[in-house]
């Protein structure tokens, strides 16, 4: 159900990426920021999507071995784009307790069992080993978000409620002396941890009393009561609405309100994140951030946005193989366009030139209309002699501000000079608001590629006079794989 890419931008990447040095880019060419996937600063209407539901692409080698599976089979593309499905706090929050999403090909032989007779689009919640528990069936042809939510927690009610008999059994049981046979009825429950964390954690509290401490640890539960997760997802927006007007004090507070609303919502900490790594350099407090995400349970895209970001900055640190990594983790988790680009600046930098025309069109399927995607081919279409075809993108995209970087990149490879310092001075301090973030931008500009026709220009040298002087590239190629992305 992925995107096709377009035949003809398909077209153009082999001939360019067979053509091309192993130039490199500013990682990315925009679009970091914004909770990793948002589209670095464009604004989707007055309530901007702040809980995207991690549905990936149903795969047998990578099915679940345990919890839920919430398959949704739809009937085009189309729907896909613009289905309410989409965005759930609920689902979302879901996703991060071993309730898997996946969007199926309702004509795979091996998932006839699961759908059944049902019409497409329909969604399904079965065991990880396969079996069919509760469906939603299309009304009109679509599928409503919120009876599928109702679906999941439905079912997560009658298995909690079961679960609370056997705490209540047990118990009795403790009360009657035996021990043995309440533990036997306690340990189930305590492994529930995943899927009931706080009926786990009951569990593990008697068992203790009872001299069991075998269970490990339990993580805290996210609040799901609607009220209070609507407040919560309020606030978000409203950090989501000032960052994309490049409020980034304000983003900054309202997101922390948000997580201290509910610490075991990883959706905040993946927006924090990325604000502080993308927009006010503030490194150690987005790794910090980070790694509170990849240490509690987390949804797949708040995963893969804490491993990319992880994976950039380590990679600027120097730890090239490490911070290569981590990113190629992040897309197992979840495939971002921002983490496809990246990887692809990381292999062109090192002249494989097959891998970096892979992953450019991994990003491109993902999305072949999303402009900072066309602006990152476009640079290398630059590189590749096809100046007209990547400066004809440059021109539709102008206005695109997190994209100046890239936009100079391809002025600059033209021989547009003046264009190109007045994007680079656009990028520098009109884009960038606080100096750490500027000083890294600055370096890599000196030590990129693309830049090479300005090497030696005093306007160039003049305008990136603040470079931190701390990127030091071993590859064969200098990249400037930015933060900013």
């Amino acid at each position: 159900m992925k995107k096709q890419l377009s035949r003809a931008i398909a077209a153009v990447l082999m001939v360019l990426f067979s053509l091309s040095p192993a130039w490199a880019t500013c990682g990315g060419g925009g679009g970091g920021g914004t909770g990793g996937v948002g589209g670095g600063g464009r604004n989707e209407g007055p309530a901007p999507t702040v809980y995207k539901v991690p549905w990936n692409i149903w795969d047998a080698k990578t099915a679940p071995q345990k919890g839920l599976v919430l398959y949704w089979f739809p009937a085009t593309q189309v729907e896909v784009d613009k289905s309410s499905l989409r965005a759930s706090r609920i689902l979302t929050l879901y996703a991060a307790q071993c309730v898997t999403m996946r969007i199926a090909d309702a004509k795979q032989p091996e998932l006839q069992p699961i759908i059944g007779d049902s019409a497409v689009p329909v969604a399904v919640l079965a065991s990880a080993d396969g079996k069919p528990i509760q469906k939603v069936e299309n009304t009109g042809g679509k599928l409503k978000v919120e009876l599928v939510e109702k679906l999941v927690e439905g079912e997560m009610k009658q298995r909690e409620t079961t679960l609370d008999t056997s705490l209540k059994d047990a118990k009795e049981k403790i009360k009657a002396g035996d021990n043995d046979g309440a533990i036997a009825m306690l340990k189930p429950v305590a492994e529930e941890k995943c899927l009931f964390p706080k009926k786990a954690k009951d569990a593990a509290k008697e068992l203790k009393k009872l001299g069991v401490e075998e269970v490990g640890n339990i993580p805290a539960a996210p609040i799901f009561d609607r009220v209070q997760g609507a407040r919560i997802e309020a606030v978000m927006r409203r950090g989501l609405i000032a960052e994309i007007a490049e409020k980034y004090v304000t983003a900054e507070r309202l997101y922390k309100q948000a997580h201290l609303m509910d610490p075991a919502d990883p959706t905040p900490l993946r927006y924090l994140g990325e604000l502080y790594r993308h927009h006010t350099g503030e490194w150690d407090k987005a790794r910090a951030t980070f790694d509170m995400i990849l240490n509690m349970p987390a949804d797949a895209i708040a995963r893969a946005v804490a491993l990319h970001g992880l994976g950039k900055m380590t990679i600027h640190d120097g730890e090239f193989k490490k911070g290569l990594s981590l990113m190629e983790r992040s897309v197992e988790e979840f495939p971002l366009a921002l983490a496809y680009r990246n990887l692809a600046v990381y292999w062109n930098s090192e002249g494989d030139l097959k891998q970096g025309s892979a992953y450019t069109q991994k990003a491109l399927a993902l999305d072949p209309k999303d402009p900072y995607n066309l602006v990152f081919a476009a640079v290398f279409m630059a590189a590749a002699g096809r100046g007209e075809e990547a400066l004809k993108i440059a021109r539709e995209n102008r206005n695109l501000l997190p994209a100046s970087y890239n936009l100079a990149a391809i002025y600059a490879q033209t021989g547009n000079r003046r264009q190109a310092l007045a994007l680079l001075q656009r990028h520098f301090f009109q884009y960038e608001r606080y100096q750490a973030v500027r000083a890294k931008e600055m370096m890599e500009a000196r030590v990129d590629a693309v830049f090479d026709s300005l090497r030696q220009d005093s306007e160039f040298l003049a305008l990136t006079s603040g470079a931190d002087g701390k990127l030091q590239m071993p590859m064969k190629n200098m990249t400037g794989s930015s933060n900013r992305e």
